[in-house]
């Protein structure tokens, strides 16, 4: 369990960037199924090269930011629908793996992680993934708020809830989205090279399905807390991320095929997408009744 909410913190970072975009500028960005693999990749390269673990990490960012800058180049530049950018970049960020890695596969064995930075505290299994998840989830909330605080995050904002309008108040939205992508790339690859660490190997493969599981935790959040505010949200994001992973821990122990977990990943998705509407529904069908 101490595990599962550890992983739980981790892929809640993979969900505030996912946020950025899917409920912000509303609408879906699939780099997030390269970006995440990508920012793995490159700072366990960086680790095994003999970079801190810090510094590694930080290269893994970037290297999110950078595809998450391709796809808003190749959007609004290139005029190419946004899900088709996505795919493109995604598709790409493949060959670039496999290109840094030299491989489909690459462990961290005997190499610092950046968890291990915490050793000194000499606390109990996994805690240190659960320290670091909090830390790491504080500063990033915090940077969001401030960010979301300021003139260009209003601009931001004012371009993902209308963008005709935030034309005539003179807002450049392309610049906006531009600056979304790659600050959700760079979080989002922050999540993936933490990860990796965590689970001590970098593989092309470890994007496939990722957009799922963050969406699942910005879904559950939603759906267990309802209307909030923009911190509240964002808080949302952590539990709704924990619980999921306790899920799907439940479902692990009570025997379920952990080879098919990505179409219950799906189904858990699906349910939650589904739940609100049908509570609509029933309430309007017990008022009518009720009349």
């Amino acid at each position: 369990m101490v595990s599962a909410i550890g992983q739980g913190m981790l892929w809640a970072i993979l969900g505030l960037g996912i946020f950025m975009t899917f409920r912000i500028l509303d609408f879906p960005d699939m780099t997030t199924e390269g970006s995440f693999p990508l920012g793995g990749a490159v700072a366990v390269v960086a680790i095994r090269g003999g970079f801190s673990p810090l510094v590694a990490t930080i290269f893994g960012v970037l290297a999110g930011m950078l595809a998450g800058l391709a796809t808003g180049l190749l959007y609004t530049k290139g005029k190419i629908p946004i899900l088709l950018s996505g795919i493109l970049v995604m598709t790409s960020a493949n060959s670039v793996m496999l290109f840094v890695m030299k491989g489909a596969n690459l462990d961290l064995l005997n190499f610092p992680k950046l968890q291990d930075g915490f050793d000194f505290l000499n606390l109990p299994k996994d805690f240190n993934t659960i320290l670091l998840g909090i830390l790491i989830l504080t500063l990033i909330i915090l940077l969001l708020l401030l960010f979301f605080d300021t003139r260009l995050g209003q601009a931001y904002i004012a371009t993902g809830d209308n963008e005709i309008m935030a034309r005539s108040l003179g807002i450049h939205t392309n610049h906006m989205k531009l600056l979304g992508l790659a600050m959700s790339n760079g979080i989002i690859a922050l999540s993936g090279a933490l990860i990796c660490q965590n689970d001590g190997y970098a593989n092309i493969n470890k994007g496939v399905g990722v957009i799922v599981i963050g969406l699942a935790s910005i879904v559950i959040g939603e759906l267990v807390f309802g209307e909030l505010t923009m911190s509240e949200r964002l808080l949302a994001i952590v539990i709704g991320s924990v619980l999921y992973q306790l899920l799907i821990l439940l479902v692990i122990k009570i025997g379920f095929d952990t080879n098919y977990l990505k179409i219950f990943n799906a189904m858990i998705l699906a349910i939650c997408l589904m739940i609100p509407k049908l509570c609509r529904k029933l309430k309007l069908n017990v008022d009518r009744w009720a009349k």
